[in-house]
């Protein structure tokens, strides 16, 4: 039997990178956004089956939900809604993450909402980088705990739950090794990532062919929600969407699959491998 922890930390994991993803550092140019090749597309919903096992735990769902201006610089809304299926037993998860991220693939703001025994537990980031300053504001339901507030000096552009994902979007293509920072449980530590570019075919349940993805591996370097750490793999849509297509990972109960289920993404599907002349 999987308890509430075990599922809350596959969960939550989840959200964070589709199995996860960060932000730049010297040396480490980030490819920039175009209009054809942009992983940002509003209006695109992914949701995703969670597994261990043959036991489906739960669902995420990560949505564009629009782009602005703010404060002179363009940003995209996104979100993430974590829910465990019901008759699970013992267990009753819901968890919203919202986040604005810059075009250049870092994060701007970023806020969670968990459902906790009381009402929703909140924690916000809000990042002034022009101060080297990121405000973290924790305020959880009455009787969940108590609010505090904290600031954390940064030096460099910082990654948080779903700008991590769209940061691997856009440079799985990239064959190249990357350490990025990265803000975790309203603790600072590093994202490593092995993207080698390889070209292969997976198997889903939502289509009846082959997929064409691109492999990549890495290791969190950070102890995240439940003692989450370590290595973990991503199959992304070899084309120019990058759609994450299958993640893998290792968390305290084993071997986890999250694996996408339904999409809406004008003009996409998972392309179709071709061993010969193809993808």
């Amino acid at each position: 039997m999987i308890g509430i922890p075990g599922l809350s930390a596959v969960l939550a994991f989840c959200a964070f990178l589709l199995l996860f993803p960060p932000a730049a550092v010297p040396g480490t140019p980030v490819s920039p956004p175009d209009s054809g090749r942009s992983v940002f597309l509003v209006g695109e919903e992914l949701i995703y089956n969670v597994s261990y096992a043959t036991v489906n735990l739960g669902q995420v769902r990560i949505r564009i939900l629009e782009k602005k201006t703010e404060q002179g610089r363009t940003v995209y809304a996104a979100q993430a809604n974590i829910d465990s299926y019901k008759g699970v037993p013992f267990v009753d998860l819901h968890a919203i993450f919202d986040n604005l991220i810059d075009e250049r693939i870092h994060s701007a703001w970023f806020r969670s909402k968990v459902g906790g025994d009381h009402g929703w537990d909140t924690v916000s980031y809000s990042y002034d980088y022009p101060n080297k300053r990121l405000f973290v504001l924790n305020r959880p339901a009455p009787g969940d705990g108590k609010s505090f507030n904290d600031t954390l000096a940064i030096e460099l552009f910082y990654q948080d739950g779903l700008s991590l994902f769209f940061f691997a979007r856009q440079e799985v293509l990239n064959r190249r090794q990357v350490t990025v920072p990265t803000v975790v449980n309203e603790k600072k530590g590093t994202t490593s990532f092995d993207f080698l570019a390889e070209r292969m075919d997976e198997e889903i349940d939502a289509v009846d062919y082959p997929v064409a993805v691109v492999y990549f591996k890495g290791e969190a370097g950070f102890v995240g929600i439940f003692g989450l750490t370590g290595d973990f793999e991503g199959w992304f849509s070899n084309d120019d969407a990058r759609v994450p297509v299958l993640a893998k990972m290792k968390v305290l109960i084993g071997s986890v699959r999250i694996e996408l289920m339904k999409w809406k993404r004008d003009g996409w599907s998972p392309p179709r491998y071709r061993k010969e002349g193809g993808q």
